[in-house]
Parts: structure tokens; C-alpha cells; sequence
């Protein structure tokens, strides 16, 4: 006898990667305004956060952030995303409001 699965809605699925879109957008915006430190710091706090929501969720939870295996997912985006955020903040001549 097996139980019936239970289907999230389409949206639902998806909604990691739109988190990780609008900070990814937030960024861009700031970079847009000549704020690139914060914009850059932005995205990769974004990659950051898709790692983080790549190891807890499940993978038909995922959606869209889930493209290999959970810990080449997980490693890639906390990676690059550790690599931007280096960048970001260790480039001299501005402060981080500018």
C-alpha cells in the first residue's frame, strides 16, 4: 500500500531561485546606482543563500537551484559566492558606501 505523494504547487517549487533572483536583481540595482561594492556584495550574499537553500531543502524542492548533485550544488554556489564577496571587500579605495 503506498500513500499518495503530495504535489507542490508549480510556484512553490520555484520559489528558491526567485529569492535568489530578486537579490541577484537588488545587486544589479545597486551597481546601477554606483553603489558596486554593495551591489557585488549583494550577489554573492545571494549565492551564499542559494548553498544554504540547496543543502536544506529537498531536491523536488529545490526547483531551479538544484542542478547537480546536492553537494556539487552546495560547494559551487558557496564557493563562488565566498569568491565575490573576497572581491568585494578586500578592493581598496572605496568604502563599502561607495
Amino acid at each position: 500500500m503506498t500513500t499518495p505523494q503530495r504535489r507542490r504547487h508549480p510556484v512553490l517549487t520555484h520559489l528558491p531561485f526567485g529569492m535568489v533572483l530578486a537579490v541577484v536583481a537588488l545587486g544589479l540595482v545597486r551597481i546601477l546606482l554606483y553603489h558596486w561594492r554593495q551591489g557585488t556584495v549583494l550577489i554573492g550574499a545571494a549565492l551564499i543563500m542559494a548553498a544554504a537553500m540547496r543543502a536544506l531543502l529537498r531536491d523536488d524542492q529545490a526547483g531551479l537551484i538544484a542542478i547537480r548533485g546536492r553537494g556539487v550544488d552546495v560547494l559551487t554556489y558557496a564557493g563562488l559566492g565566498v569568491c565575490v564577496l573576497a572581491v568585494a571587500l578586500t578592493i581598496e579605495g572605496f568604502s563599502l558606501d561607495h
